[in-house]
């Protein structure tokens, strides 16, 4: 480990009823083969859960619980998380999923070249029911927070990462701030994202040479609850992406916004549907659900999109990066007990 980046990992936690999952989640970061540096619990304006975390792991001390010390939300959490660490690297984690033992490896692996400013990994889908349900096409697995087909294999290049499991340098944050608030999740609301996107794009455009990679050998298992396997869920979350997609194209312009999108729907998705109603003229099963729910996806979005893009043109919608502190422990992002809360909704 002579000469590797010291790894603070951060876990966003905003309910009970995940209580579980946030264990199992902390126990995958403790049982990786290169140790973390340290694993901080940021917890979402809910004070029981706060008080029950900070109690759970009172004798451990390489686990610290945070409160969140800006609005309620994601992007505020993890910007509590960044300003708390002490590691060269901040990982994120979701509270529902669990890192393979050599996770943290892999990221760190590829910081050897001082030009990578973030890495990403593959995040598999662990379905509810114990399948990936027949109607549900892979190419949509993002819906879940998963990896999905047609981004490219092995160590590659990317616009951006995925949030759910990723990581960043320092000296990212140092050069473009914190994630959005008033973009990304914020508890039970509707279930927006993009703010690891408009982030990735503000770094590259503040540091032209910096490199983003993804990993595919970086693996964590997200657990799919059975309420995301309806279909219901699939519409409602691709209605929200179109919305945060007209976010951040408002922030970085479309042009960069949805250059990757422009690849997805043009040779991805068409590929996907072609390969569902072929396995409907085999008589395999959903494959005609498949095509028709991609179709549906798409059109889904683009109606979302384009709602989003007339109320940013109007001003209903506004968000800016957050502030994340100048790297350790400030004011409002000590140890459990001691929050530096924020008011209003992100």
């Amino acid at each position: 480990m002579s000469g590797s980046p010291g790894i603070s990992v951060v876990i966003c936690a905003y309910t009970e009823d995940r209580w579980a999952d946030i264990l199992a989640a902390v126990s995958s970061v403790r049982a990786q083969s290169r140790p973390a540096l340290e694993t901080l619990l940021v917890v979402d304006h809910h004070e029981a859960l706060l008080d029950r975390l900070a109690r759970e792991y009172k004798e451990v001390p390489d686990v610290r619980v945070l409160a969140n010390a800006g609005p309620r939300g994601l992007s505020a959490g993890r910007n509590t998380g960044i300003a708390a660490s002490r590691g060269e690297v901040v990982a994120f984690l979701d509270d529902d999923a669990v890192a393979e033992r050599e996770w943290l490896a892999y990221f760190a692996s590829a910081y050897a070249d001082p030009a990578v400013m973030a890495v990403g990994g593959r995040t598999e889908p662990v379905w509810a029911s114990g399948r990936r349900p027949a109607w549900f096409p892979e190419e949509f697995d993002w819906v879940v927070g998963c990896t999905y087909r047609g981004l490219p294999p092995g160590r590659a290049r990317v616009r951006n990462v995925l949030g759910g499991n990723a990581s960043f340098r320092r000296a990212a944050f140092d050069a473009a701030g914190g994630f959005a608030t008033g973009i990304g999740r914020d508890g039970d609301r509707r279930p927006l994202g993009g703010e690891e996107t408009e982030l990735c794009i503000r770094l590259t455009r503040a540091r032209p040479g910096a490199v983003l990679l993804i990993d595919d050998r970086a693996v964590v298992h997200h657990r799919v609850p059975a309420p995301r396997e309806r279909f219901a869920y699939f519409r409602a979350r691709t209605y929200a992406e179109g919305l945060s997609k007209a976010l951040v194209a408002r922030s970085v312009g479309a042009a960069k916004g949805l250059e990757s999108e422009r690849r997805y729907v043009t040779r991805v998705l068409p590929a996907g549907v072609a390969r569902g109603l072929r396995d409907a003229l085999l008589a395999r099963p959903g494959g005609a659900a498949r095509a028709g729910a991609i179709v549906t996806g798409v059109l889904t979005a683009a109606s979302a999109y384009l709602l989003g893009t007339v109320r940013a043109r109007r001003g209903a919608a506004a968000f800016a990066p957050g502030p994340v502190g100048g790297g350790g422990p400030g004011p409002g992002a000590g140890q459990a007990g001691v929050p530096g809360r924020g008011g209003g909704d992100g």
